[in-house]
């Protein structure tokens, strides 16, 4: 009996030692130091349990991950993601609405994942879907099962009744009736009781932000682009009750009272802002808010809605109206100072092309480097993760991407990233096919 209860210990002693990694080394030919905007040449970063450890001159070691050719640079983040779906013409998705299961959406979801992190982006904000899908996919990424990026989710993102985000939004009064009235729990809210119930059925869910379409949208199934879709009580009661559970908050917005309205009462971000005018940066710039532009989906609907009956009648004057205009917006507000984070909405446009909006911002007039920098630093203090996440340093996530060639002289070359390692495994190599 004593030498069982002797192995028994040793086994419990056994499980609670902590296993140390053995180091991973990755030569870099080039790294570039993001907050100082310089490339180190010849380094060697080392990793050890999924962080980086330290940085030093190249060391010869015949067991390291060689990138010597390669310019290394921190796993890139998307702030503004859809991993639940690809685009499709509208009378496809409305057939797919109506046919398909929630899990068939995950197992599609599946590749859009993993061809997100093979493009580069280690990390990415997935800005709604319904049926907890992100906040499942999040779960899933983070147990091994599924490949993809570390996600940070707003779970289901919430509209008024009729509004951008009404998952109700196109059906017949007669599915509406069948399917019943979406209330908090689904994303819908009226009034401000409501708007605070939302919030929390959001933290109940699982969410790790909060997503509001303060305006109206474009491809949604509604006459108008950017009317103003929530009252200023009920986007300071969506605002307050987040910041009691922690939560930051994105919104939404192509109209410019919708805009203001969410920048007055304290939004963190504003995804798209499209029409935002002078008084619109202004308060940007007074309360410290972000700016993620979205550029690649206005260029891919406005290319979409010449294509005849890839929109409904309804959505496609709105999308070659609104889809132009994104990225002299962001022209404009980059010229004016206002803080700008990388973002997409991928998912409108091909999951995996996220790295096509560098180029769009650079020939907006952003330099290359502060389009890195949105995409790394600026990201990462959105997500409240500037200790951990946007940099190749040390006690920082093991994030880092390798490609051909200078980014600072060819954004473009972003576009095929060669090396991706996430927490330090590696999922894509050069001589991968």
């Amino acid at each position: 009996m004593n030498k069982l209860k002797s192995m028994s210990l040793a086994i419990v002693c056994a499980l609670a030692t902590p296993a140390f990694a053995a180091s991973t080394v990755v030569n870099c030919g080039k790294l570039l130091d993001v907050k100082n905007g310089v490339w180190r040449d010849k380094v060697s970063v080392t990793i050890e349990n999924n962080q980086i450890v330290s940085i030093t001159p190249m060391k010869t070691d015949a067991a390291s991950i060689d990138l010597s050719g390669y310019s290394c640079l921190p796993g890139l983040i998307d702030m503004h993601v859809h991993l639940s779906h690809d685009p499709k013409p509208q009378v496809e998705q409305l057939r797919a609405r109506l046919t398909s299961d929630p899990a068939d959406y995950a197992y599609a979801s599946i590749k859009l994942a993993e061809r997100t992190l093979l493009s580069g982006f280690t990390t990415v904000r997935d800005l709604g879907a319904g049926d907890g899908l992100n906040v499942s996919m999040k779960r899933a990424i983070e147990a091994g099962s599924i490949i993809g990026p570390r996600l940070f989710t707003a779970g289901k993102s919430i509209a008024t009744t009729g509004g951008h985000a009404d998952p109700s939004n196109g059906l017949s009064m007669a599915m509406r009736n069948a399917v019943g009235k979406p209330g908090p729990e689904q994303g819908v809210i009226n009034g401000v009781d409501s708007a605070r119930e939302a919030v929390r059925s959001r933290y109940q869910e699982g969410a790790d932000l909060i997503k509001i379409t303060a305006t109206a949208g474009v491809l949604s199934q509604a006459s108008s682009g950017e009317n103003t879709q929530f009252t200023d009580e009920e986007l300071k009661a969506i605002i307050q009750t987040a910041k009691d559970y922690g939560f930051r908050v994105a919104a939404h917005a192509h109209g410019n009272e919708g805009i203001k309205r969410a920048l007055r009462a304290g939004i963190d971000s504003i995804e798209h802002g499209t029409y935002m005018d002078d008084e619109a940066i202004a308060l940007f710039k007074k309360n410290g808010a972000w700016y993620v532009p979205t550029i690649s989906a206005g260029k891919f609907v406005a290319d979409k809605a010449k294509v005849p009956n890839y929109f409904s009648p309804l959505v496609q004057p709105k999308a070659a109206a609104i889809g132009p205009l994104i990225q002299s917006t962001f022209a404009r507000a980059y010229k004016a100072g206002v803080k700008i984070a990388f973002g997409t909405d991928a998912g409108v446009f091909p999951n995996g092309d996220n790295a096509k909006e560098f180029r769009y911002m650079v020939e907006a007039g952003m330099p290359e480097l502060a389009a890195i920098r949105s995409a790394t630093l600026s990201a990462a203090e959105l997500l409240n993760q500037s200790k951990r996440l946007g940099s190749i340093e040390p006690n920082f996530a093991a994030d880092i991407i390798a490609v051909k060639g200078d980014p600072l002289k060819d954004i473009s070359v972003l576009e095929k990233v060669d090396f991706v390692m996430k927490d330090g495994v590696v999922y894509k190599r050069p001589d991968a096919k």
